[in-house]
């Protein structure tokens, strides 16, 4: 089969994807998509390209909603008999890959486990990092090569649990992202400019990742709620009383905090006396 490999999709994950191939040495027949954003040369947008007959490998990097179609397209324009095809969705199941296992196509998932928001960082990104997989034999063994390639692990999903493993995904690359805006939003409130407020927690938030990635979790685990200081806490819910939806994100993240910190060896005592103030 050929090793050539074809990318339907040219957002920003399709154009890091293909950045992070090439950067790699693998054999990129093309970049496809709805639109050439920015008029990049190499992506083709119009009717698929007859590139795409000399793939061994199609990696389909549209949004969920689109894959459906996506697949149908590929099947028009005449996709390599035993070419594998992979989404990088982390949560769709397409119920047209049916129809391509029915061609003799093998299929299955490639989810990097990164925030791709800019292609020029995909090279360094992807090495080291985590592809969640899933699929036919001949599809995971693609995948198990190509992150392989990328200097990439590869995680297989378990059978039954992809929405649980994207939740995941989204809770760590997501959701990070909301806290520092909401924290952003709340020094400002308190008459900082927003400059200032960005420019103050950027360091701070990066520093948290970090020691994450050092120490794990509960080990860099810092503030009140594992130094079981209750009185701080309950200045801090008292300062929000005027914002309820700043109000309850604090609550709940303290409720999980509490349990980081009894993993870090907090005392039990003042986590209870805690968890009573933010229930």
């Amino acid at each position: 089969m050929s090793e050539r490999i074809f990318i339907q999709g040219a957002g920003r994950a399709g154009l890091g994807l293909a950045r992070a191939l090439r950067a790699s040495g693998a054999d990129v027949a093309g970049v496809h998509g709805r639109h050439n954003p920015g008029g990049l040369d190499g992506v083709t947008t119009g009717a698929l390209p007859a590139a795409l007959r000399e793939a061994g490998v199609v990696l389909v990097a549209v949004r969920d909603a689109q894959i459906d179609e996506a697949v149908a397209e590929l099947v028009a324009a005449g996709l390599m008999p035993g070419a594998v095809v992979l989404h990088l969705s982390g949560s769709a199941q397409p119920e047209s890959f049916g129809t391509l296992r029915e061609r003799g196509n093998p299929c299955g998932t490639f989810h990097p486990l990164l925030p791709l928001a800019d292609p020029s960082r995909a090279p360094a990104l992807f090495r080291g990092a985590w592809i969640g997989i899933d699929g036919d034999a001949g599809a995971r063994r693609t995948a198990c090569a190509l992150a392989a390639r990328l200097g990439a692990h590869t995680l297989e999903i378990p059978a039954g649990e992809k929405a649980r493993y994207h939740a995941a995904a989204v809770m760590a690359s997501n959701f990070p992202v909301v806290l520092l805006a909401l924290a952003e939003r709340l020094l400002r409130s308190t008459g900082v400019d927003a400059e200032t407020a960005h420019s103050a927690l950027r360091p701070l938030f990066h520093a948290a990742a970090e020691n994450v990635g050092a120490q794990g979790a509960a080990r860099a685990l810092t503030g009140p709620v594992v130094r079981g200081d209750a009185q701080t806490v309950r200045a801090h819910l008292d300062a929000l009383r005027s914002d309820a939806e700043m109000a309850d994100v604090y609550r709940a993240l303290a409720r999980a905090a509490v349990d980081v910190a009894r993993g870090a060896g907090a005392d039990d005592e003042k986590l209870r006396e805690i968890l009573a103030l933010v229930r």
